[in-house]
């Protein structure tokens, strides 16, 4: 995964998204549908109809970039809405580009209740 600055914005974008859009096609979503401005380095991330793929548009300062991820099993959990968009964290991104379910992460161990 390519290292995000410090501090980026990260939305997911509700509903299905034609896959066959490229940088100009999901620059114009964000800007007409989220009035968000695609040039202004956040991350909108884009889920197909079947939900097996994601593309994720951001712009790096020097030019537009799109990233996209297939699973081979299963589906990227996303927003039940069907517009607008959902803010995450770079952490949870992280876990929906693993197929984690990021809206309610397991932790492994409880957490210490003693110190000695």
């Amino acid at each position: 995964m390519i290292a995000l600055p410090a501090g980026v914005k990260v939305w997911l974008v509700a509903g299905a998204t034609d896959m066959r859009k490229g940088f100009d096609g999901l620059a114009a979503l964000v800007q007409m549908q989220l009035t968000e401005d695609p040039f202004s380095g956040q991350l909108f991330v884009f889920r197909g109809r079947a939900g097996d793929r994601v593309k994720i548009l951001w712009w790096s300062g020097d030019g537009m970039c799109l990233f996209a991820k297939r699973l081979e099993r299963g589906r990227f959990v996303w927003p039940q809405a069907s517009h607008g968009s959902v803010a995450l964290t770079a952490a949870q991104l992280s876990m929906l580009l693993a197929g984690i379910d990021w809206r309610r992460p397991v932790r492994t161990a409880e957490s210490p209740q003693l110190a000695v």
